[in-house]
């Protein structure tokens, strides 16, 4: 279960880095992410916090960038 859960994870990030490679930056908590930060974006802290992900468009509709922001569950 664990396996398919990393795969899973592994998939996405993947997936996240092409759109990168296509030019949409990406961002965790407002910087372009480093290979130890991508493992933050599936993690649910001990305060709660988790992060949300948000796709952002230009105003001709294209996708501008993706952002990862912490957001807490009250």
């Amino acid at each position: 279960m664990e396996e398919d859960l990393h795969k899973e994870q592994k998939q996405y990030v993947d997936g996240l880095r092409r759109y990168e490679a296509r030019g949409i930056p990406i961002y965790i908590d407002g910087a372009i992410p480093s290979e130890e930060d991508w493992e933050k974006i599936f993690q649910v802290n001990e305060d709660g916090s988790f992060y949300m992900c948000d796709y952002v468009g230009a105003e001709e509709g294209d996708l501008k960038e993706i952002r990862f922001d912490r957001v807490y569950n009250r």
